[in-house]
């Protein structure tokens, strides 16, 4: 198990290193338009209704963004907690560990991009 984690760690290392970029560019800038400009009323009338993020996200580049925004944290996120469970419980629970939480980001992602096709 730990021989297929080692194989696959460059994969996982530019899906950590992906997720780390669109969790410090994209995401904050989605969350402070959509928690904090549309209920302050900063927006402009329907900037977030179905119709206009229903044709954003029709749109090929759109889609892409989309999928970015939803997949690409799981891996940052599967990276740092199998970081922290190795820091915490050994390295001797790296490869079960590292395997399922890399098997939950996966499937998320397989999920994600069926959701995202879908629109």
């Amino acid at each position: 198990m730990k021989a297929l984690l080692l194989r696959f760690e460059p994969i996982i290392w530019v899906l950590f290193g992906a997720g780390i970029m669109v969790g410090t560019l994209l995401l904050p800038g989605y969350l402070l338009t959509v928690t904090l400009g549309a209920p302050l009323g900063l927006l402009p009338d329907g900037a977030l209704s179905f119709e206009r993020a229903h044709m954003i996200f029709s749109n090929p580049l759109g889609r892409l963004v989309l999928l970015a925004i939803i997949a690409l944290p799981l891996w940052k996120g599967a990276h740092h907690t199998r970081a922290l469970a190795v820091d915490t419980l050994g390295h001797h629970s790296d490869a079960l560990i590292g395997s399922l939480l890399y098997a939950i980001a996966a499937i998320g992602s397989l999920l994600g991009i069926v959701a995202v096709l879908a629109i």
